[in-house]
């Protein structure tokens, strides 16, 4: 009881992480009866203590519940169901590569004009998101991310194996029958950021193999599309993927690249802080805006503005500010695997990288073991939830990959930035770049050949 009571007092020591987490559980609270978000904001209220602190925690669930309604009503607002089972013809803009599926390839788009075949003018649902299914049949021509294509196809609601897609905003699958690209692309900031991505990776691929460059491509940009069946495999049975998705640390290795430059670069606290800000909110749309990239950017852009600020960086605050804004942005958040392994990961290290860490090591190696075991025990229950196995070779296998992963990223985000010159001014970091990603990747191969790495469940 002593415990439970010298925590209490702990949290009520901190008026701005209580009021912040009671918005926090508002949002999540969004689906729940309009009683269960009074108890809760009546419980918000009881854990506060002080009268002002307990009528600002109330309202924070309010308010969160509130404005989550409001996002999930401008979410979920659609006026494509009237065509559903018609076939149509549309100009889309393709918002990521397509990806690999049982029968075909899915991507995201989002409608520029919409009609029925044979109809005249544009039908309602210009601006609104749909998931391609883009059949074996299909005669698909790459395309980069941003281009305009145009496609025909057969409008639907989307199916029970596709609501997954409506975590990232689309309201139906149009299942194509034939497409074309028009040679255009989208315009405006978002269309700067295409062009960036073009040519960031173009260098990436300079002088690299494939496999090699598109290992480098995802661990730069968090792009894994490009990679092949057994890569992919691999890094997943070896509990590495996450090297391959964008997440916080790509975010921190950003800013360790970034910040100490700037400096060297006669950059004051105001300009390195707004240097480092400008780097994560171009990172982040570059890297996709997954839940994900969004809670690093989000943790990130706290924790810089703690830093540089000269203030004592609060570890929950930013994240509870992460998630406060990735909620907001979309209260569905919380459902995306991501979203739960990378805030799992996050909260995991807070509480055990201390307690885990071996004094008898060399520093070095006592705080990667301490964060990798940390990590995996913290994601463990979701992975075994979500994808039905656990890996036996994820410590081992992350501990001999850590040394190679930071050169990676930081050698490639180099190689990006110089690409924006000239592809081949990324030629000698890429030869660099050649023997860790040889290595990273002989990690994983090595580690998934091992019997019973994966214990299915």
């Amino acid at each position: 009881m002593s415990a439970a009571v010298e925590a209490l007092g702990r949290l009520r020591a901190h008026p701005r992480h209580l009021v912040l987490g009671a918005l926090v559980a508002g949002l999540l609270a969004a689906p729940l009866r309009p009683r269960a978000v009074l108890l809760l904001a009546a419980g918000a209220a009881a854990l506060a203590g002080r009268r002002t602190l307990a009528l600002l925690c109330a309202g924070a669930v309010l308010a969160g519940a509130l404005c989550a309604h409001a996002r999930l009503a401008a979410l979920d607002r659609t006026r494509l169901p009237p065509l559903f089972g018609q076939t149509v013809d549309a100009r889309v803009v393709l918002l990521e590569q397509p990806r690999a599926v049982r029968f075909g390839h899915t991507a995201l788009a989002q409608l520029r004009e919409l009609a029925p075949v044979g109809a005249p003018g544009t039908a309602a649902g210009a601006g609104e998101r749909v998931m391609l299914r883009i059949g074996a049949r299909v005669a698909w021509a790459p395309s980069p991310t941003g281009a305009l294509v145009d496609v025909r196809g057969r409008l639907r609601a989307l199916g029970p194996f596709e609501r997954y897609m409506a975590l990232r905003g689309a309201h139906a699958v149009l299942s194509l029958d034939a497409a074309a690209p028009t040679g255009a692309r989208r315009g405006g900031p978002m269309g700067a950021v295409d062009a960036i991505r073009t040519r960031a990776e173009r260098a990436l691929s300079v002088d690299l193999p494939e496999r090699q460059a598109a290992l480098l491509r995802g661990m730069t940009l968090g792009q894994d599309d490009g990679l092949d069946a057994r890569t992919r495999a691999d890094f997943r049975e070896s509990s590495l993927a996450h090297v391959l998705a964008a997440s916080g640390q790509n975010v921190a290795l950003l800013l360790a690249l970034a910040l100490p430059l700037l400096a060297w670069l006669g950059f004051g606290l105001r300009g390195r802080l707004l240097g480092g800000l400008a780097l994560i909110a171009l990172y982040v749309p570059l890297a996709g805006a997954g839940p994900s990239i969004q809670r690093a950017g989000a943790m990130g852009a706290a924790s810089t503005v703690a830093a540089l600020a000269g203030r004592p960086a609060s570890r929950w605050y930013a994240l509870l500010l992460a998630a406060a804004a990735t909620l907001a942005l979309n209260p569905r958040a919380d459902a995306d695997v991501g979203w739960q392994l990378s805030f799992a990961a996050v909260v995991a290290i807070a509480l055990l990288a201390t307690r885990l860490r071996m004094r008898r090591l060399p520093d070095a190696l006592a705080d990667a073991l301490a964060v990798s075991c940390a990590a995996t025990l913290g994601t463990a229950p979701l992975i075994a939830l979500h994808f039905g196995q656990l890996s036996l070779v994820g410590v081992p296998a992350n501990l001999l990959a850590a040394p190679a992963v930071a050169p990676i990223t930081w050698l490639g985000m180099l190689a990006a930035a110089l690409g924006q010159l000239a592809p081949a001014l990324a030629a000698p970091l890429n030869a660099l770049n050649a023997y860790l990603l040889a290595y990273v990747g002989w990690v994983a191969h090595a580690a998934a050949s091992i019997p019973h790495a994966n214990v299915r469940l």
